[in-house]
């Protein structure tokens, strides 16, 4: 009976979950320089979805403009970035053992900030098209991750304590090399377009991009779910798997580069932002529990309302201008970080 109630309440959440999601996207569509009434934007969905014609086709209005080719792009890419974001967290915080871990911690983030700083102040890339600037941020996010492993299996076979380590001695390293690029290329724009770059925005998003990204984020966390017995023997540590049976080494290394990928493609589409595979993994084991099995479709869920209601409140917060979604997110995720840093130091607040 307990068993049937804990079942009844996971698929509860799940479904509040989901009917979170659709409200905030509503209330998202209809915010903005233009306001629009909710049955003109339903009427507008409607209307798209039973028609034969292209989203991008002429002629259909301003408020079929707004809402397809403007609002529900980039709250699809928000949706799809929270997700993507929150299931690395789950992930980088298994294979680490660590709770205060995210997406960012090996060296991630600055391999991507070292490709886009290349790629803006030296030009680096420019032949692969306008999206140069994403695509070298993707690479470098990628090399990085590579390295992480190559470093970290150097001297015996590669564990949490080495990937840990080995993702921050890269991280200085890029750190290290952006600021040396940064220094002489003496770029006042150049130096802007980063700063903007790394505030993270969905502002460019576009339905031929999100039909790249959105299939990848789905494929990743669902392989990420069937996985979750393995990552539960992760929170146990490699002694214990083996004592199981399991040898986590290769299972390890995989996690790693597909939680890059998708990182790579975030990074891409979006810019920098962090804290996300931070926050919502400590929010959702509080209700859920550390099951991998019931953590992960859970964490991807409250990721993506997390991120279409934090980009509905960046276009409302100041009137007629955009805050940077990645401003936004760190003023909530910083405080946040330092309790639970806390917490899980000291122990306030009880474990």
């Amino acid at each position: 009976m307990q068993k049937y109630f804990r079942e009844t309440g996971y698929l509860f959440i799940c479904l509040l979950l989901v009917t979170i999601l659709l409200l905030a996207f509503l209330w998202a569509l209809s915010i903005g320089t233009v306001k629009l009434p909710l049955a003109q934007i339903y009427t507008v969905i409607v209307d798209q979805l039973q028609s034969d014609l292209s989203v991008e086709a002429a002629g259909r209005g301003a408020a079929h403009d707004i809402v397809w080719l403007l609002r529900l792009p980039r709250l699809v890419l928000a949706a799809a970035v929270g997700c993507g974001l929150a299931c690395c967290g789950v992930i980088m915080q298994a294979i680490v053992k660590n709770p205060l871990a995210d997406p960012y911690i090996l060296g991630i983030s600055s391999g991507a900030s070292l490709g886009a700083t290349a790629a803006i102040l030296l030009g680096i890339g420019m032949t692969l098209g306008e999206n140069f600037v994403g695509i070298a941020a993707f690479i470098g996010a990628f090399c990085i991750s590579l390295a992480v492993l190559f470093i970290s299996n150097l001297g015996g076979r590669s564990n949490s304590m080495k990937l840990l380590l080995a993702g921050m001695a890269l991280s200085a390293v890029c750190s290290a090399f952006s600021s040396f690029i940064v220094y002489f290329a003496n770029n006042k724009e150049g130096m802007q377009t980063i700063a903007y770059w790394m505030m993270g925005s969905f502002a460019g998003a576009k339905w031929d991009n999100l039909a790249v990204i959105v299939p990848i984020v789905i494929l990743a966390v669902l392989f990420f779910w069937s996985q979750s017995r393995i990552l539960n023997l992760m929170l146990l540590g490699d002694e214990a798997a083996v004592t199981l049976g399991t040898d986590l080494h290769i299972y390890r290394q995989v996690y790693l580069l597909i939680s890059s990928l998708i990182v790579g493609f975030v990074v891409y589409s979006a810019g920098m932002i962090g804290f996300v595979g931070l926050i919502v993994p400590h929010v959702v084991r509080m209700l859920v529990g550390t099951d991998h099995k019931k953590l992960i479709p859970v964490t991807a869920l409250v990721g993506a309302v997390f991120l279409v209601i934090a980009d509905g409140l960046c276009r409302i917060i100041i009137p007629r201008t955009e805050l940077p979604i990645g401003i936004l997110i760190s003023l909530i995720g910083a405080p946040c970080f330092v309790y639970l840093m806390i917490k899980r130091t000291y122990g306030f607040g009880g474990n």
